[in-house]
């Protein structure tokens, strides 16, 4: 194990209260970036204010979306960290004790050792700004993160949450009948099979009603290399589904299509995920959208695509393969499914168009175009398949018109 930096007077014991600050109000600070900071510390010396600045912000700050927060911390704790302690623990009691230091009061010293700020001024406190972002816990911003550029830690973080996704699908009438006591429709077969039984007289009527049964589940997921950090994610919701109900079933495919529900079908997430490396070849490859949408409607579609089934398909729509009937594939799996919602993480930036071949090739063949960057993108995917999608029509009109 590595020994820690020696530096001068309370200093590393006042980085490592910066650090445990930072981490209290949201950031993902770990001890290694501690290490890391009072290494640079000791080598480069303190001499300026801003030096310190921005020796700290070299490695607590990971994000463009952590500078500001960075900002207002770093201020508010070495002008005053009794004061900063004071309202995290207003804003996060739960940290309070986290923040808290029994000992000596080493911030302060340290702060007055390097020139950063006189406590004793009370007009200092009163520029202090308190800005309450940092009130967001972890999960707020985790929700909010995109897959693409979340750590280990994080994915770890966002698995879980993923995991404990559950829906609750509308019911889909079915061909198949219940008997019941009144209402309903006239059973014609029970009333003219015991019509021969009856006395003569009134005929008793059998009643009968519809069955109904949440609609069977089918992911489609890109897994070629310009799909790789979501496509991870999406199966990962695709391994949560399948564990909370019976009928889902979940394609793989880039240059070639691998049905992979069984392999999903194991409690264990690790397992299931090291069972579909296994069996997908093409992972992280190229991307044959129309020749795969080809081989899932000639093999599984009439197998799988039963009783008013729901389609994902999870493609950011940059097929390489302008021959391989794309448009004649679409259209064909539209119409053997109840609905089909495509997610396209390319839909997170603000500025997107469908200006692609492949894209505008696909959008008049689906229902829904959403994206799937995010865990909130999913939890309003799961919000959207659990009920009336009121925005659908809408959002899709206005995506076709763009087209």
């Amino acid at each position: 194990m590595n020994e820690r930096p020696e530096t001068e007077g309370h200093l590393a014991d006042n980085i490592m209260h910066f650090a445990r600050a930072l981490r209290a109000a949201g950031m993902p600070v770990g001890p290694g970036s501690v290490i890391d900071v009072l290494r640079a510390v000791e080598t480069a010396g303190i001499g300026r204010r801003d030096d310190f600045y921005w020796t700290l912000h070299a490695f607590f700050v990971q994000r463009r979306d952590q500078r500001d927060l960075f900002d207002q911390i770093f201020h508010l704790f070495w002008r005053d960290p009794a004061l900063l302690e004071r309202m995290l623990g207003l804003a996060l009691p739960s940290l309070q004790a986290e923040l808290d230091d029994p000992g000596q009061p080493v911030a302060r010293r340290a702060a007055e050792a390097l020139g950063l700020g006189d406590h004793n001024s009370p007009q200092e406190r009163d520029e202090v700004e308190f800005d309450m972002t940092m009130t967001f816990s972890d999960q707020d911003a985790l929700r909010r993160m995109d897959f693409d550029d979340m750590s280990t830690d994080e994915i770890a973080a966002a698995k879980k949450a993923i995991a404990r996704m559950h829906l609750d699908l509308d019911q889909v009438p079915t061909r198949r009948l219940s008997p019941t006591p009144s209402g309903g429709r006239v059973d014609l077969r029970r009333t003219l099979r015991d019509l021969p039984r009856q006395a003569h007289g009134m005929i008793p009527l059998h009643h009968a009603r519809q069955n109904s049964r949440p609609p069977t589940l089918v992911m489609l997921s890109d897994v070629s290399g310009s799909m790789t950090g979501y496509s991870r994610m999406l199966i990962h919701f695709a391994h949560a589904l399948t564990n909370d109900r019976h009928r889902m079933f979940t394609f793989a495919f880039g240059t070639r299509l691998t049905n992979i529900t069984r392999d999903l079908k194991n409690r264990d997430v690790d397992k299931s995920l090291s069972l579909v490396a296994k069996r997908v070849d093409d992972w992280s490859g190229g991307t044959r959208i129309g020749g795969c949408l080809g081989d899932f409607n000639r093999d599984w579609s009439r197998r799988v695509l039963g009783q008013g089934a729901v389609v994902m398909l999870v493609t950011d729509g940059l097929d390489r393969d302008a021959d391989g009937g794309l448009a004649r594939e679409m259209a064909l799996l539209h119409r053997s499914c109840r609905k089909l919602i495509w997610l396209n993480p390319l839909l997170r930036w603000r500025g997107f168009e469908p200006r692609s071949w492949g894209i505008r090739t696909m959008l008049p063949h689906v229902d829904t175009f959403r994206t799937c960057h995010n865990l909130d993108s999913l939890g309003e995917l799961a919000q959207a398949l659990s009920g009336p999608d009121r925005l659908a029509d809408k959002e899709m009109q206005r995506w076709l018109k763009a087209a």
